[in-house]
């Protein structure tokens, strides 16, 4: 600014608007003024904890030093996200590129006491938020506009939530499949490590060493003999299903871990001083992976709804009709895998790629962009339906296996944890009229959310993403 040099965003205006040059009095009303108008998104607020892992990441970024912006300014965004101030940011407007712009204006809104915020579970005035949390509001300065706001944070965030929520589903579908097949007295020699390791995909292999310490001692699964060679593929191929989505969850994962540590805001100011003009905020470097961690989780729904099918369907489980003793009078697990199938079925319409698809923008200076936004509020729907899908396959199987009886010590080392921790919280199901199944099913999902389930069983067996 003292040298009247030529700068993005500092000198000149934004987007197509390159060649208007700004005066040094007219510094801080631009980066105002961006906020002002760059607040154009829509719909329903991002969760507290997306909003939050936004605050972080957007920090995280801007103290790497590469992006003209006072110390200060991101000690108040730190002060906000210590305070609980969280501000209200619709989740749909962005593009991905150039970077969340609009979610992120959202956030920088009642930086300047503006907007709207969360405060203790109440939704006010950006003001009046930051009065409460007793953080003055500030006047932004040189680039600092644009710092804020010019990144991938915002898909970054709700990605990164998505992914590791994924890891955990991932390790729950193991749980799963390995009730499922005790069940079934599934055939476990498809387990074994000699199999996997002439094709070591690093996903087989983990899923394959996972499924043997999950039913290590169970008395419920058999070998193979001359009467019965093998089973379904739902049951038998769980290494090569389910380590696929482990292979693909776990390459989003990394990406993640690097774009969570970068600068991603434009112009980035080097080490050396030199300013440079770039596109660190575009976000197809995420945009693709999320499109593929949707992928991920939504094959981890097909195939647990199709081992519910296989657990509710009396030709297929041998057991009564919908898991329920006097099938007709009680309809028992019927509507469940109705309800599996409609998550299943909406997932493969929301794993369609978002990455694919480009509108130009800005007067056609910003050309291609990415909808990374979009795919990362995509993967996390599909998770959380997925989820459900998983956590229905729990109960159905349980209800199965409490057909013999409670089952004590007949289970494996990590299947009979995951039984006796699920059994806490969701009992056997009689018959209709003791039972509203829609809470049912909410206590089980609860169980898998809280993550209190995974954690149990990983105390006594090791569930890990790749084997190498």
């Amino acid at each position: 600014m003292a040298n009247n040099r030529v700068t993005y965003g500092v000198t000149t205006g934004f987007g197509s608007l390159v060649s208007v040059s700004i005066s040094t009095e007219d510094c801080c009303e631009l980066q105002e003024n961006l906020i002002r108008t760059h607040s154009s998104g829509f719909g329903e607020p991002l969760a507290e904890d997306e909003v939050r892992a936004t605050m972080l990441i957007r920090i995280n970024s801007l103290v790497k030093g590469c992006s003209g912006i006072r110390l200060s300014t991101v000690e108040t965004l730190l002060a906000m996200l210590n305070q609980g101030v969280i501000p209200h940011i619709p989740e749909k407007g962005s593009l991905g590129a150039s970077g969340d712009l609009a979610p992120l204006a959202h956030m920088v809104l009642p930086m300047l006491g503006l907007g709207r915020a969360f405060y203790r579970g109440e939704l006010l005035s950006g003001k009046e938020a930051m009065e409460k949390a007793g953080i003055e509001p500030i006047r932004l300065a040189a680039k600092e506009g644009l710092a804020l706001i010019n990144g991938t944070t915002v898909l970054t965030a709700v990605g990164a939530l998505a992914t590791y929520d994924a890891v955990e589903l991932i390790k729950l579908s193991d749980i799963a499949g390995a009730l499922s097949l005790e069940v079934h007295q599934g055939i476990v020699d498809v387990f074994d490590e000699a199999l996997h390791r002439i094709r070591p995909q690093y996903g087989q292999l983990a899923t394959a060493q996972n499924m043997r310490n999950l039913l290590s001692g169970s008395t419920k699964v058999v070998r193979a003999s001359t009467e019965r060679v093998q089973d379904p593929y739902t049951l038998r191929c769980i290494p090569q299903i389910h380590g696929a989505n482990k292979d693909s969850v776990s390459y989003v994962k990394s990406k993640v871990e690097i774009e969570i540590n970068s600068a991603t805001d434009n112009p980035i100011v080097t080490e050396s001083g030199k300013v440079i003009s770039g596109g660190n905020f575009h976000g197809e470097p995420l945009a693709q992976p999320f499109d593929f961690l949707g992928i991920a989780a939504a094959e981890i729904g097909s195939v647990s709804e199709r081992r519910i099918e296989r657990l509710v369907n009396s030709s297929l489980s041998g057991l009564p009709s919908f898991l329920v003793k006097h099938p007709g009078l009680n309809s028992g697990f019927m509507i469940t895998q109705y309800a599996a199938a409609a998550l299943v079925s909406e997932n493969k319409v929301l794993a369609h790629p978002a990455s694919i698809d480009s509108i130009p923008s800005c007067e056609n200076q910003e050309d291609f962009v990415s909808m990374g936004t979009i795919a990362a509020r995509k993967a996390r729907d599909i998770v959380n339906n997925a989820r459900r899908v998983v956590a229905t396959e729990i109960m159905a199987a349980c209800q199965a296996l409490d057909f013999e009886e409670k089952q004590v010590g007949k289970l494996g080392k990590g299947t009979q944890v995951a039984y006796d921790v699920f059994r806490k919280s969701v009992d056997f199901i009689e018959n209709d009229r003791d039972i509203e199944i829609y809470d049912e099913l909410e206590k089980a999902t609860a169980v898998l959310s809280d993550g209190h389930l995974v954690a149990a069983v990983e105390a006594v067996v090791p569930l890990v993403l790749e084997v190498r």
